[in-house]
């Protein structure tokens, strides 16, 4: 091989060094950038699906409440319908005294 064909392989190399190397620096640091961005969205997403999560909780909760109120008033209601019945049978009967 001669000098001149050395020389352009030397300086093909440093050529190819000079452009690999800030191509990788930046590859890496848009890589860690995006990382962050990713990181924060899911930390976004995490803290939304937690306030959901406490939302339907709430509501399990209420959703409880209200068939157990409800339970209390068909008792009440049924008990007033019997009294009511009763209260009813016996103005029937002073009706038919009189």
């Amino acid at each position: 091989m001669s000098n001149e064909t050395i020389g352009a392989i030397i300086v093909a190399l440093i050529s190819g060094i000079c452009v690999a190397v800030p191509t990788i620096v930046a590859t890496v640091s848009s890589n860690k950038a995006h990382d962050a961005v990713v990181d924060e969205k899911l930390k976004n997403m995490s803290e939304q699906i937690s306030h959901v999560d406490s939302k339907i909780d709430r509501f399990s909760t209420n959703q409880e409440e209200i068939k157990e109120r409800l339970v209390v008033v068909e008792q009440s209601t049924k008990s007033a319908h019997h009294r009511i019945d009763d209260v009813v049978s016996q103005l029937n009967i002073h009706e038919r005294r009189d």
